[in-house]
């Protein structure tokens, strides 16, 4: 049964408008409260081009001028995790058009983690403080009317949260649609067990609720897809379906990592994403760098 103590409001149904980033294969989401002008982002993008060193913003651009077109009132920034395949456009938004960035309070966990892994001394801040605001399991915050909150869905990584707004549930990379199954588990502090736990959690919402994806990479060809339901999942989600124990899905989901390769931007996008989607800071002569750990990942 889904926890009761969440304020699940089904009757609320937020218009919501996808983004899809082919680069990525990222959906970013513009989530707007039904009863007020008042929007969310989750999960924006700040586009690079890894080999030639130069951002751009393309991808938040459109999204600004969707809020702008539709004369919209941006209120949150939601990061669902530290993405490890793309980098945050977040403070490019808010620069533009306000708002506060949210993530997960185990954000501490991972840059602590992180931090060790590109040596990144004292000045960098292991508490989340890059961030407006972290959320914990079951915190509940506004988009005008609008009563959503967040729930901890670890697994992928341990800063990882599902947030539920009205009757669309944004999950981040903890679902793949149905045919594409789930996230990989092989990160610094992830753990399928659970990854498992926390996908059950999110099935324990009502049937009929929308579920929105972070990635879609279409799978034997299809179309790129980025909404499901809760029951679709239940019943044909290739790795968790009704009926998968936890113990199949962990060997599963641990025989199928060990044959992926690392995502092609993972090197910058932690970097970047743990700082809340800013840049390292500048050194002594104005120049900014991204670290390459070599054999550290």
């Amino acid at each position: 049964m889904t926890d009761t103590t969440y304020p699940i409001d089904p009757a609320t149904k937020p218009e919501v408008t996808a983004f899809f980033d082919p680069q990525t294969n990222t959906i970013s989401y513009v989530v707007q409260d039904p009863g007020s002008d008042a929007c969310a982002v989750v999960d924006s993008v700040m586009d690079i081009d890894y080999a030639a060193g130069r951002i751009f913003f393309e991808s938040a651009d459109r999204i600004i001028a969707h809020i702008r077109e539709k004369g919209l009132r941006l209120e949150w920034l939601i990061e669902t995790h530290v993405h490890a395949d793309h980098l945050s456009g977040a403070p490019y938004i808010q620069e533009r058009l306000g708002g506060r960035i949210g993530i997960g309070e185990n954000i501490r966990i991972v840059q602590d983690t992180f931090g060790k892994v590109f040596n990144e001394g004292t000045e960098f801040q292991r508490d989340g403080s890059q961030f407006d605001h972290l959320f914990g399991e079951g915190d509940t915050y506004k988009v005008g009317g609008m009563t959503c909150f967040a729930m901890h869905t670890p697994g992928h990584t341990p800063a990882c949260m599902t947030h539920v707004m009205g009757d669309a549930a944004f999950v981040g990379d903890t679902l793949f649609m149905p045919d594409g199954g789930t996230a990989r588990a092989d990160f610094p502090g992830g753990d399928a067990g659970e990854l498992y736990r926390s996908i059950r959690k999110v099935l324990a919402l009502p049937q009929d609720f929308r579920l929105f994806m972070c990635h879609d990479y279409g799978p034997n060809g299809r179309d790129i897809r980025w909404e499901t339901t809760v029951g679709e999942e239940r019943a044909h989600n290739i790795h968790a379906r009704d009926g998968v124990a936890e113990e199949e899905f962990v060997a599963m989901r641990t025989a199928r990592d060990a044959t992926l390769d690392m995502p092609k931007l993972i090197i910058p996008s932690i970097q970047v994403n743990m700082r809340a989607g800013k840049l390292p800071p500048k050194d002594d002569s104005g120049k900014t760098f991204l670290k390459v750990p070599v054999n550290g990942l």
